[in-house]
């Protein structure tokens, strides 16, 4: 099977090295030359452009920053879906609207070509291949998909979630949790610690007790033990992914307060600390409100 890869940023090209790695004969394009070295070094051969990257593609992967990308890639200059054989895959991973996924999967469709959607999730796990795979599309596509996601993530993370569109609907709220989660452990480690509870107790108790998440008993520590902020994904997609979540839920007519104040505070961080910070710069902004670093060891910190 032949593999086209475009887009080969933090999470594309340790993605795409799996690929090569998994047996797939791959042809891989960014518009950064340094990024096709390192998928050439991984194993693929270099593409000269989306379109030619998808030419000879029995399925092509799609892993980039936004809709505005994965459009013009997709359906406009890029000219990789129609440059994709007759029957061919398409698979794009990156985060994205349901109703970009429409429109990509009509003109899929015209052009005798099947689509599935299949974001990603855990930025951490991607060149372990371990990553959380959501997939929308129908049973005979995802089956096809199936052989080149497993490379990507394990058997079990590769998770079917309903017709096209419905794996971009599952990342959205994927990601909304997580920085609803973020925000509030933030807040409370900052009252916490305030309040003169020793920093390292504090975050044992949350992150054992009944309002743990995802977030305090992983990325958290990222932060507390070194004072790192997660610039692996900046803040500019972490608004991004909200702005695309608040429009899903005004489309379902869905109330979504906590989302709107999530949305609001992530606003004033984006401010403050810029598009290029981390997507933990949130625990920064309680930082600087506090006075204090939340850092275990730290003579505030506990």
């Amino acid at each position: 099977m032949r593999v086209g890869f475009i887009g080969l940023g933090h999470m594309g090209g340790p993605m795409c090295a799996r690929v090569a790695g998994g047996g797939f004969e791959v042809s891989a394009f960014d518009l950064r030359p340094e990024a096709v070295e390192a998928a050439v070094a991984a194993g693929a051969a270099p593409a000269a452009s989306a379109a030619e990257c998808a030419a000879t593609a029995d399925v092509l992967v799609t892993m980039l920053p936004a809709p505005p990308h994965v459009e013009d890639v997709l359906l406009g200059t890029g000219g990789a879906l129609a440059a994709l054989p007759d029957g061919a895959l398409a698979i794009d991973m990156s985060t994205s609207s349901p109703a970009l996924g429409r429109r990509i999967a009509e003109a899929a469709a015209l052009c005798g070509i099947a689509f599935v959607d299949a974001p990603v999730a855990d930025a951490l796990k991607a060149s372990q291949g371990d990553l959380h795979i959501f997939v929308g599309g129908e049973p005979a596509d995802v089956a096809r998909a199936r052989p080149v996601l497993e490379t990507m993530g394990r058997p079990e993370r590769v998770v079917h979630v309903g017709p096209q569109g419905a794996g971009y609907t599952v990342k959205l709220l994927v990601n909304l949790q997580w920085f609803v989660h973020a925000a509030a452990a933030a807040e409370a480690l900052a009252i916490g610690a305030r309040a003169g509870i020793e920093l390292r107790t504090l975050y044992t108790v949350l992150a054992a007790g009944p309002a743990r998440s995802s977030f305090l008993e992983n990325e958290a520590l990222e932060v507390l033990e070194a004072g790192e902020y997660g610039e692996r994904f900046p803040l500019g997609l972490v608004t991004k992914d909200l702005n695309m979540a608040l429009e899903l839920a005004h489309e379902m007519g869905i109330p979504a307060d906590v989302s709107a104040r999530t949305h609001e505070l992530y606003g004033r961080v984006l401010e403050h600390y810029g598009a290029g910070a981390g997507e933990m710069a949130v625990v920064r902004h309680y930082e600087d409100i506090a006075g204090a670093p939340l850092r275990f060891g730290a003579p505030d910190g506990g």
